[in-house]
């Protein structure tokens, strides 16, 4: 009676992220109730493997009793604490140090945000200052890449490069441009890597010139395309656009939001190369979604500029209420220490290895055109002509029905569209809980495998 009657509440009332409305409230919710380490149960008792952490970000696993401790303890000491007026927290001014420690290069200075979007949308706001500071005015375009995703907000998503997020929201905007995305399986290179490394630079230099230097102000890209389909480039890819990026004085801005944390194996995605962003944007694995909270890490240079760039006395106007939130940050610094000192980020990177061991068993399935994985992140697209990489037509609605069998199957697993398997599973996953995840999913692919109008 109670879950009915949440049914009907949530279809009456609440409005779903990323999610067809009409069918939304044909279908009804499916309400979660609990979850423990990598699994969460629904209000019908049927419990599940959690293959996707939530959404990327649940890296610790749920019910982790030293972050419930920590958040509690601070809600009593200090529920909120304001960044405005120079006000602070012992937590937010904690974690901004230590982020600064961990970080890739000169990024010492954080700005608190409430996600990703938000944190996007403040490197954003930061690049135009700093250029506005400099007295390049010019200087407003921004190049990100195809099938790229960098939040919903006005801003941030019309630098993302996803049909439904332009679509009757008029975006992209004049100043917002994309290049091909570093796709090795459906590059027009072929897989040579060097080739795609080589026509990815050639694609910024020609949209440079097409715009001009002196107005493109920054270049923002995911070190691993996530919801543009788990998208990972050949390595030597980011060092090359980053080259071509401090050659023409434009800031390279990378967006860690989902592959920060552990995700990749290294607390940092930017790590497997050397990088040095200028800004950085992170959330998900900051606080493992245990509550809201992302960041913006800005580089020495960048910030020396902003706060020299108003009068003195002046303020640097961009702020939000929950910036530096104490309980958020609480949380953050105890997830930090559960990646450092109690072995999250080793478990990640072991596990992670053999998960992408696992996964590439996939490849001589019938369905499976690519598999591809860095971490504990990866992707499966599938294809009905392995040959001529063939998708399924959009008439079987294949990513809704693999999910449904997924659910069926007990495996949560994120269905895209365009009918790529997405997988992030918490940190905290072991080998077994590996081999039960590959079970499943065999068990969910041999089940679409037989659709009858699959077959036809």
């Amino acid at each position: 009676m109670l879950s009915n009657h949440l049914i009907e509440e949530d279809r009456a009332h609440l409005i779903h992220p990323v999610t067809a409305l009409r069918a939304h409230e044909q279908r009804g919710v499916t309400v979660l109730e609990s979850g423990d380490g990598c699994f969460v149960t629904d209000a019908t008792g049927h419990r599940l493997l959690d293959g996707f952490a939530g959404l990327w970000c649940v890296n610790t696993g749920y019910g982790r009793e030293s972050i419930v401790s920590v958040a509690m303890e601070q809600m009593r000491r200090l529920p909120y604490a304001t960044g405005y007026f120079h006000f602070g927290s012992e937590p937010a001014i904690r974690l901004a140090s230590k982020l600064a420690e961990i970080a890739p290069g000169d990024l010492n200075h954080v700005f608190f945000t409430l996600g990703g979007s938000d944190a996007v949308d403040t490197a954003i706001r930061m690049v135009r200052y700093y250029n506005n500071a400099l007295g390049r005015t010019e200087k407003k375009h921004f190049i990100g890449l195809e099938r790229g995703y960098h939040g919903s907000t006005s801003n941030g998503a019309g630098l993302t490069a996803l049909a439904i997020y332009h679509d009757k929201f008029d975006l992209p905007r004049p100043w917002q441009h994309h290049i091909p995305s570093p796709y090795p399986y459906r590059h027009p290179a072929g897989p040579d890597e060097q080739a795609i490394i080589a026509a990815c630079v050639e694609a910024l230099r020609a949209k440079i010139a097409q715009i001009g230097a002196d107005h493109v102000a920054a270049f923002i890209c995911e070190p691993v395309q996530g919801s543009g389909g788990v998208i990972v480039p050949p390595k030597g890819y980011l060092t090359a656009m980053q080259a071509v990026c401090r050659e023409l004085d434009i800031l390279f801005v990378v967006d860690e939001v989902i592959t920060g944390f552990g995700r990749t194996g290294p607390m940092f995605a930017a790590e497997h190369e050397g990088l040095t962003p200028d800004l950085m944007t992170v959330a998900k694995g900051l606080t493992s979604g245990y509550a809201p909270m992302g960041a913006t890490l800005v580089s020495d240079r960048i910030y020396n500029v902003i706060a020299d760039g108003a009068s003195e006395g002046v303020p640097f106007g961009h702020g939000f209420t929950y910036s530096g939130h104490p309980v958020s940050a609480a949380i953050g610094l105890e997830v930090l220490r559960l990646y450092q000192e109690e072995g999250l980020l080793a478990n990640g990177q072991a596990v992670g290895a053999y998960f992408g061991e696992r996964l590439r068993e996939f490849r001589d399935h019938p369905l499976v055109g690519d598999v591809r994985s860095q971490g504990l992140l990866a992707g499966i697209e599938l294809v009905v002509d392995k040959t001529t990489k063939r998708k399924p037509s959009k008439g079987l609605k294949l990513a809704a029905r693999l999910f449904q069998a997924g659910y069926r199957n007990g495996l949560i697993f994120r269905a895209f569209a365009d009918d790529t398997i997405g997988f992030a599973p918490p940190l905290c996953i072991s080998t077994d809980e590996v081999d039960l995840l590959i079970d499943r999913l065999r068990q969910t692919l041999d089940t679409v495998l037989n659709l009858t109008e699959l077959r036809q």
